[in-house]
């Protein structure tokens, strides 16, 4: 099945060729939306890999940035450190208070994901 792009280059050699009088050979088309689809292919993967060597980057440069916050602010480290004890005591708590009434979190997570659904549906809609 031909796309929009294939029959917009077909018309567009079909009037060059006919103004030409030099032989073209038979997958002379073929040869050319080949090319061209491996150059788009090209450029796809070429942006993929940049986009995947910046978020390596980001993720380098923030574990470098945090530790070295940790050596320079060790009294921020160690109130962290308090802090993320603290948090994980807290998630132990919720999760027991939570087994106790499982199912109303389930009907209330059902509602939220289909009142979100609904929402993004609304605005993005079919685009």
């Amino acid at each position: 099945m031909p796309t929009d792009k294939e029959e917009k280059f077909d018309e567009m050699l079909g009037k060059a060729l006919r103004l030409s009088s030099e032989p073209v050979p038979a997958n002379f088309t073929d040869r050319m939306l080949k090319q061209i689809r491996e150059v788009e292919e090209q450029k796809i993967l070429a942006r993929t890999i940049m986009q995947e060597r910046l978020a390596l980057a980001g993720c380098i440069v923030l574990g470098v940035i945090v530790i070295v916050l940790a050596a320079v602010f060790p009294s921020i480290a160690g109130s962290l450190t308090v802090q993320a004890e603290a948090f994980a005591d807290k998630i132990s708590q919720t999760i027991e208070a939570v087994s106790y009434e499982w199912q109303f979190y389930i009907v209330f997570a059902g509602v939220f994901g289909f009142a979100v659904y609904s929402l993004v549906d609304l605005l993005i809609g079919d685009s």
